[in-house]
């Protein structure tokens, strides 16, 4: 933590939190916004729909691949010089992408959104943790995973909205602006959190070494699998909203915010009740709260699939409680895994957020083409995935103060 922390923001926390959750936002934002127009956008750039998913996982690879070095970076070099050149990147790939001509236009200032954007949530991390001890960097976590929740419930209405009244290019115009509003904002009011004490050298042989450490750690990687892969029982739904919504379930885009409002405000309550219970209830027992919430509705969503007819009047709210329980438990973990290199906790988010993305694009390149077709074979594979975390947790959960 920095010594100097009371003095260098002296705004309400929760301003703080404002702040920090529409650095974290933008990542989501960038993928959540366009879906609703991807059927508008292959057939302005003649793409096919394997070339759409491209976009996709081209993006969530990007974001896996530039994670790795964006919290080393900022050990380094400050949190406030990355922050912003994140933003500024991603600000002029936004542009790429609504000038985009061609498919492989797209796909690749689609790498290069991705490559950016994760700036500010792996960072963001590193920041709260800077700045507040355990319990009230638990509140503050809590805080911006709430706040954080907003941006994805709305970006489908806004690129929905867009699509219809506009056309696709609106939509990159779009995050054009957001992008330069958050610059803008950072640039104003984000303080430098890392010490100068606390800073680390830039030498790539030892940055090498203390990734070679944290990655040969069990419980590091444990803590990191069972924070991320269960998100993807989740977001394996959100990658496949354009089949899942539109050909079984039957939405016109209009209505796709019924379904983010679902899975978006399941992540809202959660954290919320995540961080009323910092500091009441054990760290143990709170991500074994969530793991057991994620199992029973995995577990119902399953046997529904198989016996009755899909509807969306349960098989939304399913997909909330499921997001429910995964915010209860992910602000604990996070701080978790961030305390396992208390002198590299920039390394240790990216770290986390690389894996964690890594995985999320094996799910949208493989996966997702895979089984988005059968309602059946998304709720198994949405249960599968959880079972890893669960898995990893179990590995790892005797090592955690109870």
């Amino acid at each position: 933590m920095n010594p100097d922390a009371s003095r260098l923001w002296r705004a309400p926390r929760w301003a703080l939190s404002v702040l920090l959750a529409g650095l974290g936002m933008l990542g989501p934002f960038s993928i959540d916004t366009y879906l609703p127009a991807f059927s508008g956008i292959a057939a302005a750039l003649d793409a096919t729909p394997v070339q759409m998913q491209q976009t996709l996982s081209a993006y969530l690879f990007g974001f896996a691949l530039m994670n790795l070095f964006h919290g080393a970076l900022s050990d380094c070099f400050g949190r406030r010089p990355v922050v912003l050149t994140g933003l500024a990147v991603f600000t002029a790939a936004s542009v790429g992408c609504a000038l985009s001509g061609s498919v492989g236009h797209l796909v690749f200032w689609r790498t290069v959104q991705g490559m950016s954007a994760g700036a500010g949530i792996v960072v963001s991390r590193a920041i709260i943790r800077d700045m507040f001890p355990p319990a009230d960097a638990q509140r503050v976590m809590s805080q911006v995973t709430l706040f954080f929740g907003v941006a994805p419930a709305i970006a489908p209405m806004v690129g929905g909205f867009l699509f219809v009244h506009a056309d696709w290019h609106s939509i990159f115009w779009f995050l054009t602006f957001v992008g330069t509003v958050l610059f803008v904002s950072n640039w104003k009011l984000l303080p430098e959190t890392l010490h100068r004490s606390q800073a680390q050298p830039f030498h790539v042989g030892a940055l090498m070494r203390e990734y070679g450490r944290l990655c040969s750690s069990p419980k590091f990687m444990m803590l990191v699998l069972a924070s991320g892969v269960p998100f993807n029982g989740m977001f394996l739904y959100v990658l496949a909203t354009p089949v899942f919504l539109g050909e079984h379930l039957h939405f016109a885009p209009q209505q796709f915010f019924w379904f983010f409002l679902c899975t978006i405000g399941g992540i809202m309550v959660g954290a919320a009740f995540s961080g009323r219970l910092a500091g009441k209830m054990s760290p143990k027992r709170q991500i074994m709260r969530g793991f057991r919430i994620m199992t029973a509705v995995s577990l119902v969503n399953v046997v529904l699939n198989l016996s009755v007819p899909l509807s969306a009047w349960w098989a939304l709210p399913l997909i909330g409680i499921f997001s429910f329980g995964w915010a209860l438990m992910v602000p604990v973990v996070t701080l978790l895994v961030l305390d396992q290199a208390p002198e590299r906790r920039g390394m240790a988010s990216s770290l986390q957020a690389c894996i964690g993305s890594a995985a999320n694009g094996l799910v949208a390149g493989a996966l997702v083409p895979l089984v988005m077709h059968s309602t059946i074979a998304l709720a198994v594979t949405s249960a599968g995935l959880m079972m890893v975390g669960l898995v990893a947790w179990y590995g790892v959960r005797r090592s955690v103060a109870a």
